[in-house]
C-alpha cells in the first residue's frame, strides 16, 4: 500500500554543490525532514559528470541520519544505474524521478523492484493535462509489486507551466494560473486510489507572503509536501503544516469509538463517517509537525545559501 506519511519540505540541492556531503549529514544546514540531490534540471549537461563525482563521494560517506529521507532526483534511467552502482547508493532512501509517463516507468521500476529505495515520480509533461493518459498512469501505478516503491507523486509546475509558454506570476499563487485546475484534477484523478502529492515549487524567494498564501492552498488540496529550493522556505513551509489545536481536538472526537455519528465542535458539524479519513491524517500531521494557536508567528528560517 502507498505510504500515505506527510512529507513536508523537501530541499532541492544540485549535486555539483561543494558541501553536498556536510549537508546531506546535517553539518551544514541542520536536521532537514527530505533532501534531493539533483542531477537533472539543477545540473547542466557539461556538469553531469562532475556531479555524479560528487555524489559518489558523498555515497561512500554519509552516514545513517534517522528522520532525515535522502533521494536523488536521477536524470534518466542510466544515470539512476550508474547511481545504484556506487559503492554506499543502498543508504538513500531511493529516487525522484523526472518526467514520468506510462511509457518510461518500467525503465526505471525494474532497477529497483528487488531493493528497499522508495521512489517518487514526477509529473510534469504534455501527458499530464489529458485526464485519459493520467488514468492509464495510474493503473501502470497499480502494478503488481509497484505500490510499495512510491512513496509520493511530485507535481512538476515550472516544467508544466513550460510547455504552455508561461511562468508564475509574482503576484498570484499557482492555483490562479492554468495549473490550478491540472492540480485538482491530478488529485481527484490519483487520490481516491491511495496515492498521494506533493506540490510544485515556489521560485520568487523574495514573496514569502505569497508562498505562506500558496502552501495553505496546498494543503487545501491535499498535498503532502512541497518542494523548497532555498533552505529559507523550509521553515515557512513546515510552520504551516502545524495542526491547529481545535482541529486536533476535532479529530480526536471523531476518532473516539464513544463518539455519537453526528455533532457539533468549534462551531462546525462533524459526522465520524465522512470525516474519519480527515482525522486520521490530521493526527499524523500534528505528530510529525506539531500543533499550534492561530496567531503564532512564524520563523523567518534559515538564511543559508544554496548555490
Amino acid at each position: 500500500m502507498v505510504r500515505t506519511k506527510m512529507i513536508g519540505a523537501s530541499l532541492y540541492v544540485p549535486a555539483t554543490h561543494k558541501d553536498l556531503r556536510q549537508i546531506a549529514d546535517g553539518e551544514l544546514l541542520g536536521d532537514l525532514r527530505s533532501l534531493i540531490f539533483c542531477t537533472e534540471d539543477a545540473i547542466a549537461d557539461s556538469e553531469l559528470g562532475i556531479a555524479l563525482f560528487n555524489l559518489s563521494l558523498v555515497l561512500q560517506q554519509m552516514v545513517a541520519r534517522p528522520g532525515t529521507e535522502r533521494f536523488i532526483r536521477v536524470r534518466n534511467p542510466e544515470v539512476m544505474q550508474r547511481i545504484l552502482d556506487m559503492p554506499g547508493s543502498e543508504n538513500l532512501t531511493g529516487f525522484v524521478l523526472p518526467k514520468i509517463t506510462r511509457h518510461n516507468f518500467e525503465a526505471y521500476f525494474r532497477q529497483v523492484r528487488k531493493s528497499e529505495h522508495l521512489l517518487m515520480p514526477t509529473l510534469e509533461t504534455a501527458e499530464v493535462f489529458d485526464e485519459a493518459e493520467m488514468k492509464r498512469l495510474r493503473l501502470c501505478l497499480e502494478a503488481p509489486g509497484v505500490r510499495e516503491h512510491l512513496l509520493a507523486l511530485r507535481i512538476g509546475g515550472n516544467d508544466l507551466l513550460a510547455l504552455l509558454g508561461i511562468r508564475r506570476p509574482r503576484n498570484m499563487t499557482i492555483y490562479r494560473t492554468p495549473l490550478g485546475a491540472v492540480i485538482s484534477k491530478l488529485v481527484t484523478t490519483f487520490r481516491p486510489y491511495g496515492f498521494v502529492l506533493t506540490a510544485p515549487v515556489f521560485e520568487h524567494l523574495d514573496c514569502p507572503a505569497l508562498l505562506a498564501q500558496e502552501v495553505e492552498e496546498d494543503l487545501a488540496h491535499g498535498l503532502v509536501g512541497k518542494t523548497a529550493i532555498h533552505p529559507s522556505q523550509v521553515p515557512l513551509i513546515e510552520h504551516h503544516y502545524r495542526v491547529q489545536r481545535n482541529d486536533i481536538e476535532v479529530a480526536a472526537r471523531i476518532m473516539d469509538e464513544t463518539s455519537p455519528a453526528v455533532f457539533r465542535m468549534h462551531g462546525a458539524m462533524c459526522e465520524v463517517a465522512t470525516h474519519r479519513a480527515w482525522a486520521q491524517g490530521i493526527v499524523e500531521q500534528a505528530r510529525v509537525f506539531g500543533t499550534y494557536h492561530l496567531g503564532d508567528e512564524i520563523s523567518a528560517g534559515s538564511t543559508v545559501k544554496i548555490q
